[in-house]
């Protein structure tokens, strides 16, 4: 058969396939243990899961309502007014996704347009960027640096013009976990103050938060949560990444434009499960209590690596912890990564893959969502080194 000789040149030119993949790949061929990819390694609760069978069983199997179902979206209205003192309309500003990642896309294309500008704070997730070049925008990269990774407000002010049309926010935050404080909020508040400029906040780690510091939903904050769409995951806060399940908040002017968009992504997420969730998400328990769970196991993973000659940065949320490696070995974090792999048995995440420009500052990420007895195993292995 003749090959087809395409003319078309690539939308995303510099893009290959994303780390995630290639670590957990060559966890797998290497039989490592895989603390590179974030998804936990133990069980979703069984009331969930006999949750969404029941609603299987009952036929609840068809296309849900585009926005979602709305007892799922009254639910996350009343927790969200409850933790943050923020409303939101459930008929018209909040959306069920499947997944964040979805969301984020979503909420990026809805309003980004060819020549507009989005400031990314990198290290970031690795979807941001894509989506805005998709749209036609230019990302503006605003870097953290390792130990702390805080943020210069004054710095990063500069970086706004009047093609700033977006400004991209995580707390907490992947990968360093570090967490925005009320004054950081305050500060973003001002920035964008009188200006077109929207603020995208990923907080899928809203509920893994540490220490007895309460999360800085821009929820919180009127005159930002008026300018803002919020991308929350069901996927981090119930162990069940798998399922792909999220949502976004915003206002409904920017919600009738997020939807426009959405419905022509995938139209509606999982029935059976939305409507699980639903009832499940009335066990305020599962998410309050999920920052003790981690914490603990935060501090259990931090525990066993004392032996080890990595240095442990701040961990104040989400589930991972990044760690300096320069007492081991002065080698690029891909290179260092991908040997810990193949030698050692350990997959992680080399931070510069977080950066536009590859910025290397010797750290890797480690995910601690996984039980005890694999934390253990990997963090024997780690201490060899």
């Amino acid at each position: 058969m003749p090959k087809f000789q395409s003319s078309v040149s690539s939308k995303l030119p510099t893009t290959g396939t994303t780390i995630f993949t290639i670590m957990s790949a060559l966890a797998n061929e290497h039989n490592a243990i895989n603390l590179a990819q974030g998804f936990p390694d133990f069980p979703v609760s069984p009331r969930l899961i006999d949750l969404i069978h029941s609603y299987m069983k009952k036929g609840m199997n068809q296309y849900a309502p585009m926005p979602g179902i709305i007892s799922l979206r009254e639910k996350i209205a009343a927790k969200t007014e409850e933790l943050y003192s923020a409303k939101y309309d459930p008929e018209k500003e909040i959306t069920i996704t499947p997944g964040g990642t979805c969301a984020l896309y979503a909420a990026i294309t809805a309003v980004v347009r060819e020549g507009d500008e989005v400031i990314v704070i990198e290290p970031a997730y690795d979807s941001y960027i894509p989506a805005i070049e998709l749209s036609g925008g230019k990302p503006i990269t605003y870097e953290l640096r390792a130990p702390d990774y805080k943020i210069d407000w004054n710095g990063l002010k500069k970086l706004v013009n009047f093609r700033t049309r977006m400004i991209i926010i995580n707390t907490p935050h992947n990968p360093s976990g570090a967490v925005f404080t009320a004054a950081d909020m305050q500060k973003l508040e001002k920035i964008v103050d009188k200006t077109d400029i929207i603020v995208l906040s990923d907080e899928v780690y809203e509920h893994i938060i540490f220490d007895g510091v309460e999360h800085q939903s821009v929820a919180r904050y009127p005159k930002l949560a008026e300018r803002s769409m919020i991308v929350s995951s069901f996927g981090k806060t119930y162990h069940s990444t798998g399922w792909k399940m999220g949502y976004c908040l915003a206002p409904e002017k920017l919600m009738l434009e997020f939807r426009k968009v959405y419905q022509f992504m995938v139209f509606s997420a999982n029935t059976p499960i939305q409507y699980a969730l639903a009832d499940y998400i009335e066990d305020k328990n599962a998410y309050l209590e999920l920052s003790l769970f981690y914490q603990e196991k935060r501090d259990y993973f931090r525990k066993l690596l004392k032996g080890s000659k990595l240095k442990l940065l701040p961990c104040g949320g989400s589930y991972f912890q990044s760690a300096i490696y320069d007492k081991i070995t002065k080698e690029h974090d891909r290179d260092f990564a991908l040997r810990l792999t193949k030698e050692f048995g350990v997959a992680s995440i080399p931070v510069s893959v977080f950066y536009r420009q590859g910025t290397d500052d010797h750290v890797l990420r480690f995910c601690f969502a996984k039980t005890n007895e694999t934390l253990e195993k990997a963090a024997e292995r780690l201490c060899r080194i």
